[in-house]
């Protein structure tokens, strides 16, 4: 199943006929990649039957054919099939059909439609800044005995939709494709949080002149940055926040300090914080802090 389509099989509160004719609203700049001749079912019909399907939790390519083979005439002629005008008859692709179509479709293009309807489709977050999250992942099932896995990056909000993924090149990384990947979402007035991997300045610059703000975590990797922050004067700063809890026979204690500068050389960045987590287990027995910046 194409990994565009398991973006819809999290959906909550899935409907899976109106969804999925909400989707077709969102196909039209997906190219067609067939010939001209011989089509004889619309492209938005047949990847709105494929998402109706994963909808009603349809997890393969066999399992989407079939039901689309046993959907009801109404609910064929609502996702676009053609009707016979003469015995009103709808006519439903064969599986072999939807198959082949399915593998030769462009999948960021695609990933793109999906994204944008599942952003229309999510309930409007409340006023302030919107939090969206970039990450990598690989793909499940994919690794052969000849090719590693599939790695995408995606950006999700805090509510579980995924806006956009996109494949990681093979014998690269995740930071080429880190702005292919935002470019298809509005990013105004949101907060992006990604891993040490993408502070980069070059990311920080693109954010900002989208109109998004950033937490950027600064590890070793970036060693300029890193020791700037790290020689803050974070004795003198007062702690913000302390959290202890008590769970799984150990006491957890956190802190976070937080303080503004306008001397670090990396885009518009005014605020920095330092966070610190210990443990300590029971009966008493101290064990060294783990810090992060």
């Amino acid at each position: 199943m194409l990994t565009a389509l398991g973006q819809l099989a999290q959906t909550s509160a899935p409907a899976p006929l109106t969804d999925a004719v909400c989707l077709s609203g969102f196909l039209d700049l997906v190219p067609d990649p067939r010939g001209v001749r011989g089509r004889r079912y619309r492209l938005t019909a047949l990847v709105a039957a494929a998402a109706a399907s994963v909808l009603a939790g349809a997890r393969s390519l066999t399992a989407i054919t079939e039901w689309i083979t046993d959907a009801p005439s109404w609910a064929c002629r609502a996702l676009g099939f053609p009707v016979d005008p003469l015995t009103g008859t709808v006519s439903v692709p064969h599986p072999h059909t939807v198959r082949r179509l399915l593998v030769q479709l462009d999948g960021d293009a695609l990933d793109q439609a999906i994204g944008a309807f599942l952003t229309a489709r999510a309930t409007p977050s409340p006023a302030g800044l919107r939090a969206i999250a970039v990450d990598g992942k690989a793909l499940r099932g994919s690794r052969t005995a000849t090719t590693p896995h599939v790695r995408l990056l995606a950006a999700m909000d805090h509510t579980g939709h995924v806006l956009a993924q996109r494949q990681v090149a093979d014998k690269s990384n995740e930071i080429p494709a880190f702005k292919p990947l935002l470019d298809t979402i509005d990013l105004t007035d949101t907060v992006i949080t990604a891993d040490a991997l993408h502070t980069q300045h070059a990311h920080g610059a693109y954010l900002r002149e989208r109109g998004a703000h950033y937490i950027a975590h600064v590890k070793a990797n970036h060693p300029g940055l890193f020791d700037r922050v790290r020689h803050l004067p974070w004795r003198e700063i007062t702690l913000d926040h302390h959290e202890r809890t008590r769970a799984h026979h150990r006491t957890e204690i956190r802190r976070l300090k937080t303080t503004a500068f306008a001397h670090l050389d990396y885009p518009d960045a005014r605020q920095a914080s330092k966070s610190s987590a210990g443990e300590r287990t029971s009966p008493p027995a101290s064990s060294p802090s783990n810090g992060s910046t």
